[in-house]
């Protein structure tokens, strides 16, 4: 491409010149000067992409710092721009979802099939009693009825929160109580890699200890038999069923305020409770549109897969909200990617005409190490481009990725944002020349950079904290119940700039690489897990006194888990308690939190005031200098 730079350093791929060429963005640097030039101009036009019930009268609202609001005065309903508008167009008949069932089923939903399902499932929560700013905790496999929930929260101006499927008893319990949810979503099970994930169990347990939710709304997935306590849990088949009244069978869309709540989402801390993040209809709309529009250049024949799941971050704004906002037609899939043959992926892209491709580094790293013959065996030639989410992608990795499933043809979009970012912050775009391990540039509209200890920016080259120095419209707008922790998670250590929490370097080109975090939180297969909630526990098995948790390369996970253990007086060590403590964590965490090693242990290292000193065990861990160690007790 001409208008990119000719002296781009280190191993670069260019722009396929027929991709860059027909993108929803050829040229680039001219967003990226719009934006540098004209912050709030720039999004005051993004915003107008989309329909609103009434314009803003303010871009946005600096008065009280670091509470940024965006687009005052502005009403809208992200499901106006999900749903509504589309079903008055011919998009009524264009497919908003293809759902493939790890057992094989195949459902599809047009925009106006979906719209009918989310408009009676509306009808149904408003039935309930749920309405403007109530909680719902959603806790669900990957099925339509995910979608379907969502949307009719926010149809109906409830705020959702959405659990993973893959969370244990404990996680669910705390996020129930810190929600204080009046309803709770869930379904009998799900499938994942052959087996069946007891959702119903899992809430039946949490429930017995909190008195929260009033009602259970079960959808029938595996059919396999469930508690049913009468009052209080209702079939989602047999209630949608039902006839509503009139008036709740035409379940209007709320009018919400820009700056009202549309979700709550939890990310794990370093303090224990894990927080609740909240995102707003308004600005996390514009941002997740614009996004997914430049990015992944959607066009409308184009069919989406990302293969994260609703419960994250990711499933939210780039499964469910990103691509009904821009209209396109998306794929979900229930289960993992080696069930029943590692092929499962490559054959269901080539089996639905997949163009777009976005999943993780741990997938590919997985996928890997199955060999090419697997996706050589399928047509991946309707693949268009290629995407890298949750963690930075190892080159090894990208490259191949590009190689074994792009054919060498499909530029890679790798992103680096969060949950608390609602959206893509460093992406390239197709007319970027991109290079394997780095996420390039940060997207137009947002202001990133690099400092030291004294935040001040560092030179090329050199290591620092990431900061983001102006708002955004898509970013959280505090931590729900706690604004104090808001301020001092995040705003606190440099005054006027976001803490991203993780370190990075920035080269010659300006790209951005980012090292991981600095923080201790561990990233397994792009999760985030706080030590805190993992010590806790741990601490919860009754023959264990003291634990401390650290995350070490993994080859295949990124990071994996490594626990060191002080047993109460009477417990002795063995290989069967290890395989007692790793199921008590997976019951409690969640699968995806089981420990890779567990490590008995007569005493931790620790600072005067108490404070385990975690990096001291991960450098003994890797071989490598213990830096300074003044603090620690003797």
């Amino acid at each position: 491409m001409s208008d990119q730079p000719s002296s781009l350093h280190g191993d670069v791929y260019h722009p396929v010149p027929e991709i860059a060429r027909q993108a929803n963005v050829p040229n680039p640097e001219l967003y990226y000067k719009e934006a540098s030039e004209d912050l709030e101009g720039y999004w005051d036009r993004r915003a107008k992409e989309l329909e609103w019930y009434a314009p803003w009268t303010k871009v946005l609202d600096d008065s009280n710092k670091p509470f940024f609001k965006w687009f005052i005065d502005g009403k809208t309903n992200i499901v106006l721009n999900a749903l509504d508008r589309h079903v008055k167009t011919w998009r009524r008949n264009k497919l908003a979802l293809i759902w493939e069932g790890e057992t094989g089923e195949l459902r599809t939903f047009s925009y106006h099939a979906l719209n009918r399902e989310v408009t009676h499932f509306s009808g149904v929560l408003r039935s309930m009693g749920i309405s403007k700013g109530d909680r719902v905790t959603i806790y669900l496999p990957r099925i339509p009825e995910a979608w379907i929930a969502m949307l009719a929260c926010a149809k109906v101006g409830a705020v959702h929160s959405v659990v993973y499927g893959g969370f244990s008893v404990e996680a669910l319990h705390g996020r129930i109580e810190d929600s204080g949810s009046r309803l709770i979503i869930t379904a009998d099970g799900g499938y994942m890699g052959g087996k069946i994930v007891e959702l119903k169990n899992i809430v039946d347990e949490a429930l017995t200890r909190t008195a929260h939710p009033e009602n259970v709304i079960v959808v029938r997935r595996t059919g396999k038999p469930v508690n049913m306590e009468a009052g209080r849990d209702f079939w989602y088949h047999e209630l949608m069923s039902l006839p509503l009244t009139r008036n709740a069978s035409k379940v209007e869309t709320e009018v919400m305020d820009a700056e009202d709540p549309l979700f709550i989402l939890y990310t794990s801390g370093t303090t224990g409770k894990p927080k609740a993040i909240v995102h707003t209809h308004g600005g996390y709309q514009v941002g997740v549109y614009a996004t997914l529009h430049d990015v992944f250049d959607l066009k409308e024949e184009d069919r989406w897969w990302c293969t994260a799941d609703p419960g994250w971050i990711t499933g939210h704004s780039y499964i469910v909200y990103g691509p009904l906002l821009n209209g396109a037609t998306s794929f979900m899939y229930e289960g993992g990617p080696t069930y029943p043959f590692p092929d499962r992926w490559w054959s269901m892209i080539a089996k639905y005409g997949i163009n777009i491709f976005y999943t993780t580094p741990t997938a590919i790293r997985g996928l890997m190490r199955f060999g090419e013959a697997w996706p050589n065996r399928h047509d991946l030639s309707t693949l268009r481009l290629l995407g890298s989410v949750g963690e930075p992608i190892n080159p090894e990795a990208w490259r191949w990725f590009h190689k074994n499933v792009g054919k060498e043809k499909c530029p890679i979009m790798d992103t680096w944002w969060q949950t608390e970012t609602g959206a893509f912050m460093i992406t390239p775009m197709p007319a970027i020349p991109t290079k394997p391990g780095s996420a390039t540039r940060p997207y137009p509209g947002v202001e990133m950079d690099i400092v030291d200890e004294k935040g001040v920016p560092v030179k090329t080259g050199e290591e620092g904290f990431l900061v983001i120095k102006k708002p955004w419209p898509a970013m959280m707008r505090t931590i729900y119940n706690d604004p104090e922790r808001y301020v001092q998670t995040y705003w606190s250590k440099f005054p006027g700039m976001y803490l991203a929490g993780d370190s990075a370097r920035r080269d010659e080109d300006g790209y951005y690489w980012i090292i991981g975090r600095v923080d201790d939180v561990i990233k397994v297969s792009g999760y985030r897990l706080g030590t805190a909630e993992l010590e806790s526990a741990f601490v919860s098995h009754h023959a264990v006194a003291e634990t401390a948790v650290i995350g070490l390369p993994h080859e295949l996970k990124g990071v994996a888990i490594h626990a060191y253990v002080i047993l109460k007086a009477g417990h002795e060590p063995s290989e069967a308690l290890i395989e007692e403590l790793r199921h008590h964590i997976a019951h409690e965490m969640g699968p995806i939190a089981k420990p890779e090693r567990i490590e008995f242990v007569k005493s931790l290292p620790k600072t005067r005031s108490g404070k385990i000193m975690r990096r001291v065990l991960k450098a003994r861990a890797l071989g490598i200098s213990e830096g300074d160690i003044s603090t620690l007790e003797e």
